[in-house]
């Protein structure tokens, strides 16, 4: 009997042990902290991005959407960072903790809820946790939560500091008292020029103490430097006590408002007198619409938090109703300076276009916006039409460093835009939105090519002197990604004129027709005039069977496959490009084949402690969010079978991995359409 009942607790116990090490579909944990293998995982909300530390009561970057200014790398505009407006620090009993008075050190992000948790002890005297937001319906707003748990008496001085970016330059800071008979609001306040001067960056801070009016702490200002000054109080804690209080800041710049230093301090108002808990509930209630579009794995629960942590990044570098695009790291960082690529249209928002047309929608807003600097763009280049930028930044002109042979001359970009306006009307089947703003995109990015190619006679307008898709063919022939890419473009723009009831330009299908598309003698498709066999940087001729469909007998889709997986190098190349094997090979239906490349395409990037992607296997410059949509889209087209069409979302038969017993797509579509695909 003794021994059954030991065997019973110890079945229990390895049971336990086996729950507790499963990956939680919703949480990624960190239950230990080591500063020296630490790549910070972000916090965002489509405006306002807060990247972690592994320090306490620290932040790595603020970086703020759509702030740029024309300073460091290349001569061209640069994200900027934003005043660090979160960092604190804390002191129990006059010593201020730092990194190694932090034991037991464990840090998780909520994906679920958008928040991220560090919790330690201090000595024998306090247990201490920290939660910071970037709040989903304030566009501009941070908050953070602060719970101290006394095991004995102490005395704590809580203090919010605000740090200018050594970049920013004429810093003001300012400090106010509103006092009201019904509350006393102390607002910790900075601006500064960014380093050209061009933006008037501003920021604000609040503390919200759950004490009733007039027992709050009271808070003191100190000023220490022109890059620096903080607000703190001071209070004693009894012994089991908890202890409770929270920062809320706002930060925004003249890209944003025109009156930003005032605009900042209304903010941070708004958020003190909303209180704690209605921030908190009302940021959770927007996560709660974002996961009505979800991806459900059964069978594979690492996978499944993945695929949570890859949607989640997407969710939350995006944002509904504003004209603002992600650059490849989103608001992760300043990586590749902010800017705006092909990365957007081809690979991130695809994805969101499925889930969330509304997010997709700022995105193609912010291309319509810049139309007439595309415009620009093209006549300085000799050509008709709009040329959209290789990167793109706040004006629309081209933003590539002049080392950079992209800038001139990866035309492809100018096709994608196209496609990413075209497939926006398909979703959504949205006449106006055609009419209004995807019509001028469309028929002014089919001008373009037909100025573009050269004619030389029937089925040889070419497409001379471009940097292909795959980037390391440089001033290349007749690329079969940017060929492929324009006769979509003008197919587009063909079939846009007949449902809006124009006539469309007839050169369009006369051009689209006779755009070649080469082949070596074998059948296999040919990335370029020159090519012969080298590696690749990256997916070209694998596109054209998905998304592009040019390409769509069976046997030419797999023959290209099977040449093209062998000249991908074990280094430099970027996550979506295996996105893509997976993507044909679930649609081919070979599901362990797909899977193959579905592990490959991102298990080698991952850094700790949170398994942030960075481009390549062994890089350190996560998050990056191209190759995150580049694998959601293996999963929702891939795996999935989800198919844009004229007349909207269908399935089309796939296959999944073998371990994998149902994938469940919920909220597709304007409609919320659910799809699921079972072994």
């Amino acid at each position: 009997m003794l021994a059954q009942r030991f065997l019973i607790i110890l079945l229990g116990f390895i049971f336990s042990f086996a729950a507790a090490s499963q990956p939680d579909p919703w949480k990624i944990s960190a239950p230990v902290i080591d500063p020296s293998a630490y790549y910070g995982i972000t916090v965002a909300n489509g405006m306002i991005g807060i990247v972690s530390s592994p320090e306490p009561f620290r932040v790595k970057d603020v970086v703020l959407a759509g702030a740029y200014d024309l300073y460091g790398r290349g001569r061209v505009s640069n994200f900027l960072r934003s005043f660090n407006l979160l960092n604190m620090y804390l002191e129990v009993d006059g010593h201020r903790i730092n990194g190694g008075d932090a034991k037991d050190m464990q840090q998780e992000l909520d994906m679920r809820y958008a928040n991220f948790t560090s919790k330690f002890e201090y000595t024998d005297k306090a247990s201490v946790s920290y939660t910071y937001y970037s709040l989903r319906h304030l566009p501009y707003t941070v908050l953070m939560d602060v719970t101290i748990t006394a095991k004995r008496d102490i005395s704590i001085s809580g203090a919010s500091v605000m740090e200018a970016p050594d970049a920013l330059k004429d810093v003001q800071n300012y400090y106010n008292e509103i006092d009201r008979p019904h509350v006393v609001i102390s607002l910790l306040t900075s601006s500064a020029k960014s380093p050209a001067g061009k933006l008037l960056m501003c920021a604000s801070n609040t503390f919200l103490f759950n004490e009733k009016h007039g027992q709050e702490p009271r808070v003191i200002h100190e000023m220490w430097d022109n890059n620096m000054h903080l607000m703190k109080f001071t209070r004693k804690i009894n012994a089991g006590e908890t202890y409770r209080f929270s920062i809320a800041g706002s930060s925004i710049t003249s890209a944003h408002h025109d009156d930003p230093l005032n605009e900042a301090e209304r903010s941070a108002i708004f958020a003190k007198l909303e209180g704690r808990e209605r921030l908190i509930s009302f940021h959770k209630k927007a996560w709660d619409e974002l996961w009505k579009s979800d991806i459900t794995i059964e069978g594979d629960l690492q996978a499944q938090q993945d695929v949570h942590s890859m949607l989640y990044h997407l969710y939350s570098f995006s944002r509904e109703g504003t004209a603002l695009s992600p650059s490849p790291m989103g608001l992760s960082g300043l990586g590749y300076n902010g800017h705006v690529f092909w990365d957007t249209e081809l690979w991130m928002y695809p994805a969101l276009l499925v889930l969330h047309p509304e997010l997709a929608k700022s995105m193609i807003e912010y291309r319509f916006q810049r139309l007439e600097a595309a415009k620009r763009n093209a006549f300085s280049k000799g050509y008709k039409g709009a040329m959209y930028p290789w990167e793109s930044a706040e004006t629309g002109v081209e933003e590539t460093p002049v080392w950079a042979l992209s800038g001139p001359f990866e035309h492809h970009i100018t096709a994608c835009v196209a496609i990413a306006a075209w497939n926006y009307y398909c979703v959504t089947q949205d006449k106006t939105w055609l009419k209004e703003k995807g019509w001028p995109i469309l028929s002014e990015t089919a001008n373009f090519w037909t100025s573009r190619v050269e004619r030389n006679g029937p089925g040889k307008y070419d497409i001379k002197n471009v940097v292909a898709a795959d980037e390391w063919a440089e001033n290349v022939d007749n690329n079969a990604f940017t060929n492929a890419a324009a006769k979509a473009n003008l197919q587009f723009a063909t079939e846009a004129a007949k449902v809006l009831g124009l006539t469309p330009d007839g050169d369009w299908m006369n051009v689209a027709n006779n755009i070649p598309i080469l082949k070596f003698a074998d059948g296999v498709t040919k990335e370029h005039a020159a090519y012969n066999g080298e590696g690749i940087k990256q997916a070209d001729v694998n596109l054209l069977a998905y998304p592009l469909k040019e390409i769509t007998d069976p046997k030419q889709i797999r023959k290209d496959l099977e040449y093209y997986e062998t000249k991908v190098p074990i280094e430099g190349t970027p996550a979506m490009t295996q996105a893509v094997f997976t993507t044909l090979y679930a649609r081919l239906g070979d599901g362990e084949k797909a899977y193959h490349w579905f592990k490959d395409a991102y298990l080698p990037n991952l850094n700790p402690p949170f398994r942030v992607i960075a481009e390549t296997r062994g890089g350190t410059n996560p998050y990056f969010a191209t190759g995150a949509g580049g694998i959601l889209q293996s999963i929702l087209m891939g795996f999935g079978g989800i198919e844009i069409t004229p007349k909207g979302l269908i399935q089309i038969k796939s296959a999944l991995p073998a371990h994998w017993k149902k994938l469940t797509i919920t909220g597709a579509g304007p409609e919320k359409k659910t799809f699921a695909v079972n072994k």
